[in-house]
C-alpha cells in the first residue's frame, strides 16, 4: 500500500490566511506596494488572484458577442507574497484565529480586531 507522491499530489493543504473579498497588499515582487482586492483564491496551488495586481495581457479570439483583441487581465500571485490590510489602521498586519461564542475567527495580530 506505500504510495508514490507526485509533483501534482499534496500531503495535506496549508490554512490559507486570506478568503475572496479580502483587502491585500503585495509585499514581494515586481508589485510590490500595490493594494487591491481578492477576487479568486487558489488553495491547491496557493496562489491567489487580486484586482489590478499581476495584470498579464491575454490574446482573445473573437466570438459571436466578443470582439476579441488584447486584454489585461489579473494573474495568480503567491500567497507569501500578500498580507492582509488591517482594518482600523489600514497597514499591513498578520493573522490569528481564536474562538468568540463557539466560532473560529480570524483576527489582526496588529490592533486585535476580528476580521
Amino acid at each position: 500500500m506505500n504510495k508514490k507522491i507526485t509533483n501534482q499530489q499534496k500531503r495535506f493543504s496549508p490554512k490559507l490566511h486570506i478568503k475572496k473579498g479580502d483587502k491585500v497588499v503585495v509585499i514581494s515582487g515586481s508589485n510590490k506596494g500595490s493594494q487591491g482586492e481578492v477576487l479568486e483564491v487558489l488553495p491547491e496551488r496557493n496562489r491567489a488572484v487580486v484586482d489590478n495586481v499581476n495584470l498579464v495581457k491575454k490574446h482573445t479570439k473573437a466570438t459571436n458577442n466578443n470582439p476579441g483583441g488584447i486584454n489585461e487581465v489579473p494573474a495568480a500571485i503567491h500567497i507569501s507574497n500578500l498580507m492582509l490590510i488591517d482594518p482600523k489602521s489600514g497597514k499591513p498586519t498578520r493573522i490569528g484565529r481564536k474562538v468568540v461564542d463557539g466560532k473560529n475567527v480570524r483576527y489582526s495580530k496588529k490592533s486585535g480586531e476580528i476580521i
